[in-house]
């Protein structure tokens, strides 16, 4: 049987989480060997412009700013691999990992910055304006639609959150909602059926996007299926998802405490797993905020965690 390779400090993913713990673990010399998962740079790559993360004055090219967080991992020595962790083994130390490409290896210290995935539709108009009208974070690409018209959709308490928040910014807020009421608790329900700028639209689908340059519209249908049913073009600036998140965690299930939804658990607001040595950091373990600048903090702070633990065990 061919040797398994020993890492002390294994980063799984590599969004603004991985790429900061990579830097942070190899600054301090642990070696820290990174796959980067099915989509290299995380959830942010689907976005263009960034201006809400510090040192970038005039906004950065996500991609870009995914490149240099990377550089900067290299830079200190991490080894950053293409590649999919597909099972574990956390049962015993060091943890068996395997890879899509069938290779084990072991682990000292474990850092999962695997993030969640934007729950769509399924609309192939979706994926035709990604980047171009189709967002899944309002915090994110509110501020291009100052003064425009967008559609939310949801019905849940994200999607108000969310509604009210580009309420502050655009001129008119679509909620498209399936059901003919909202799920949303009482206090985001008022709030939003009490905003001049937000109306709700019940018992609403979205059958799909028009626009020559980016959105334009929506072709939505009202009562779908009733006898009643009616079709109509919406014009709008830009189209918001919100109907949840699903965190990038079945892999570690077996092992690692989740959520009802599969976020990650952690001890004491750390990034402590109830597994020594795992740590979970970004998307994957927060189901509030979603944000770059917190994604990277939490991959800091399971960086400095790994690093303390290998520490105190003598490895």
């Amino acid at each position: 049987m061919e040797k398994r390779e020993h890492i002390r400090c294994l980063i799984i993913g590599s969004g603004p989480a991985g790429y900061t713990a990579a830097i942070y673990a190899g600054r301090a010399n642990l070696s820290p060997v990174e796959y980067c998962g099915i989509q290299p740079g995380g959830q942010l790559t689907q976005t263009t412009i960034v201006e809400n993360f510090p040192g970038y004055p005039e906004g950065v090219d996500a991609n870009q700013m995914m490149l240099e967080f990377r550089q900067q991992a290299e830079r200190f020595g991490a080894d950053i691999r293409d590649g999919v962790i597909t099972k574990v083994d956390f049962s015993k130390k060091p943890y068996i990992l395997t890879t899509d490409r069938g290779v084990e290896i072991e682990a000292e210290t474990v850092i999962i910055a695997t993030g969640a995935s934007a729950k769509y539709l399924g609309l192939e108009d979706e994926k035709k304006y990604n980047g171009q009208g189709v967002s899944a974070c309002a915090t994110c690409d509110g501020f291009f639609y100052r003064k425009k018209t967008v559609a939310v959709v949801g019905g849940g308490d994200t999607a108000c959150e969310e509604a009210t928040y580009l309420s502050q910014l655009c001129a008119k807020v679509y909620m498209i909602v399936r059901k003919p009421y909202l799920r949303a608790s009482d206090i985001m329900r008022k709030r939003v059926e009490e905003n001049p700028k937000i109306e709700i639209l019940y018992e609403h689908n979205t059958l799909g996007l028009y626009g020559d340059n980016g959105v334009e519209g929506a072709h939505v249908v009202k009562r779908k299926g009733e006898a009643d049913e009616e079709r109509y073009d919406l014009p709008i600036d830009g189209f918001f998802l919100a109907i949840g998140h699903k965190p990038n965690t079945d892999v570690f299930k077996p092992w690692i405490e989740v959520d009802e939804t599969g976020y990650i658990k952690t001890i004491e607001g750390s990034p402590r797993t109830n597994v020594e040595g795992v740590y979970a950091a970004g998307d994957c373990a927060d189901p509030h905020y979603r944000q770059a600048i917190v994604a990277a903090g939490s991959g800091c702070k399971a960086a400095l965690e790994a690093e303390r633990y290998l520490a105190e065990k003598g490895l």
